[in-house]
């Protein structure tokens, strides 16, 4: 009897184990999948507003097109500013005129390159790199000017050979994450003719280390010309890279005006040029002089440059346009299918869209995705990954994370920050068409009551802002709901406001501003050759007057005028445009007790 109830008393103990082990699997299931949902819509956001923003790339590119064709005092007076915006004649001079302006102090304590380049000086960089060490740029120039001579030699399209025995390592997005560099040529091994490598484009701009990226890969290049291929992203274009930071790591970097000139070239001499502006007229992709085309792109060929770099794969079948970045087009299985069939090609690895685990298979195993930069958004947002192919063997992905603040965090912590970061990016997005997104919830709420319901909330939301968004789901983050379950549309504001420069300026255009600020700063910085900071009144008003019909932004004149004249502040006719727009930012409920709390401690 005794050992029976023992026993009995034993099987009650493991069967109420067996239950809590269960319930806590249950539990850690469930909270696994719901963290992963808000960090997958956490992606969403951040990507949607990524690819906004691509449009808006497009769409400032083709201004400048337009800029030039309406803007005749351009032409008039200030034709350097046609070469600054088209190109550069440094192919014209000799490569000594460049270096022998640029002297090697012996105080510098960098990396020494020796050219001809050998695989040495791959490790020479990377080493130097690692210690942030900066490299000088007479190397940089030489460097360039043998990339470029190379390249000039090279084909398009460039042919490599695997075998069972030879893998290559195919790498994709970069842009700027050093780190994500040096974590895969430790562990995959430098470039060299029995390691090759393909790395997909899109180097520079986003991360911190662009010009440092370039280095290592076209040093790489210059030593192992056959067997590391460098393919052209769309950052691989100098107006993104005015926008999306290289530009900007270079002037930091260099205190040059440019490195890395724009990549559409300009015949003739400049001198010429000036004197002879009676055979020299705009069209929309450049100059055409006494009749004769120079070496720029045709549209139809700048189109298929577009659709070449931006276009993306999709479940839906066929070709139709890429609505989400304003460029290039969507193109389904059957699309995939045929290009391959017709090609005698059996995949396709591509790159330019950042995926959470680093890669993606799609359109039934025939394309792959892969993104190389890890961390992309924010720390902990996404894993990248580079692929090994050989004949005859499906393809190996290897997956990893550059983490250092965030390692030892667990998941819900690296989740909540990912998470807040893309809300607080969407708020920004938010009060930035305040005016815009009031007037279409005051037509939704028939009643004047200050509430919607959740679906006229998200209707309204996915009216203005058009990011393709989960509204409803994201509604908890980002408005105040009643017990009804009806949304207080004003809450969309209450924790954030854009800092007005001047208070007597209207909403409407403190929002444009700050919603066209990048836009506005690439504009007006390409107009300042001399690179001064400052602009003429009459500089502002005009090319203000040119942006708000092409963008058609409806601002009244009078209040543009008075915003500039409360801007000049010392009343000398310029405007420190730069210093203007910094004035413009938004300012975040969660700063403000941040502060608070720093002045109290």
């Amino acid at each position: 009897m005794g050992c029976g109830t023992s026993s009995s008393v034993k099987d009650k103990k493991s069967e109420k184990a067996l239950k809590a082990a269960l319930v806590i699997q249950n539990w850690y299931r469930r909270r696994s999948a719901q963290l992963k949902t808000r960090q997958r819509y956490a992606l969403t956001i951040f990507q949607s507003i990524e690819y906004t923003d691509e449009q808006g790339q497009l769409q400032l590119s083709n201004f400048f097109s337009f800029m030039l064709e309406n803007y005749t005092r351009v032409l008039e007076e200030d034709s350097e500013l046609v070469t600054h915006l088209l190109g550069s004649n440094i192919q014209d001079k000799d490569r000594q005129d460049y270096l022998g302006l640029i002297d090697v102090p012996d105080s510098y304590c960098g990396p020494r390159l020796q050219f001809p380049v050998t695989f040495t000086d791959i490790d020479l960089l990377i080493e130097a790199f690692k210690q942030q060490q900066i490299l000088h740029a007479y190397y940089v120039l030489e460097v360039l000017f043998e990339t470029k001579k190379l390249l000039q030699q090279m084909p398009n399209f460039t042919h490599t050979k695997t075998s069972p025995s030879k893998e290559i390592t195919i790498c994709g997005d970069l842009h700027g994450k050093l780190d994500d560099l040096f974590l895969i040529y430790s562990k995959n091994g430098l470039p060299s003719v029995s390691n090759p490598y393909v790395f997909n484009g899109d180097f520079v701009d986003r991360g911190k280390n662009s010009m440092e990226i370039l280095m290592i890969l076209f040093v790489s290049f210059l030593v192992y010309p056959n067997d590391l291929h460098l393919n052209r992203g769309n950052h691989e274009d100098f107006m993104m890279n005015k926008r999306y930071g290289f530009t900007k790591e270079v002037l930091n970097k260099y205190k040059l005006k440019s490195v890395l000139m724009p990549p559409i070239p300009i015949d003739g001499d400049r001198a010429t040029e000036k004197e002879n502006k009676v055979g020299t007229t705009i069209t929309a992709r450049g100059i055409r002089r006494n009749g004769s085309l120079s070496e720029q792109l045709t549209k139809h060929e700048w189109e298929q440059v577009i659709d070449i770099l931006w276009s993306d794969p999709r479940g839906k079948r066929g070709c139709y346009p890429n609505t989400s970045r304003g460029g290039g087009c969507y193109f389904g299985p059957d699309i995939t299918s045929r290009i391959l069939n017709k090609y005698q090609l059996k995949m396709l690895i591509r790159s330019h869209e950042c995926k959470p685990e680093g890669y993606e298979i799609c359109h039934d195993g025939k394309v792959i995705t892969v993104f190389s930069a890890s961390n992309y958004y924010e720390e902990g947002s996404n894993r990248g990954a580079y692929i090994r192919v050989s004949s005859g063997t499906p393809p190996r992905f290897f997956q990893y994370q550059m983490t250092r603040a965030t390692c030892l965090r667990p998941l819900y912590q690296r989740v909540n920050a990912v998470e807040s970061s893309a809300i607080r990016m969407l708020k920004e997005r938010m009060i930035s068409r305040k005016t815009d997104l009031i007037r279409v919830f005051q037509l939704q709420d028939c009643s004047k009551s200050g509430k919607l319901s959740v679906g006229q909330w998200a209707f309204s939301m996915e009216n203005v802002l058009g990011l393709n968004l989960p509204w409803r789901s994201l509604s908890s983050r980002l408005v105040t709901t009643d017990k009804d379950g009806n949304i207080d549309y004003m809450s969309s504001f209450q924790d954030i406001h854009i800092q007005k420069p001047v208070k007597e300026v209207q909403s409407t255009l403190i929002e444009t501003v700050y919603r066209y600020r990048s836009d506005l700063q690439i504009i007006f910085n390409v107009i300042d050759s001399d690179h001064s900071g400052l602009i003429s009144m009459e500089e502002f008003r005009s090319m203000w007057k040119l942006f708000t019909s092409y963008y058609s932004v409806c601002i009244d004149d009078s209040q543009l005028d008075e915003l500039a004249e409360r801007m000049d502040l010392n009343k000398d006719g310029s405007i420190d445009f730069n210093e203007l727009l910094k004035a413009f930012y938004v300012v975040h409920k969660f700063d403000k007790l941040n502060k608070s709390d720093t002045k109290v401690a």
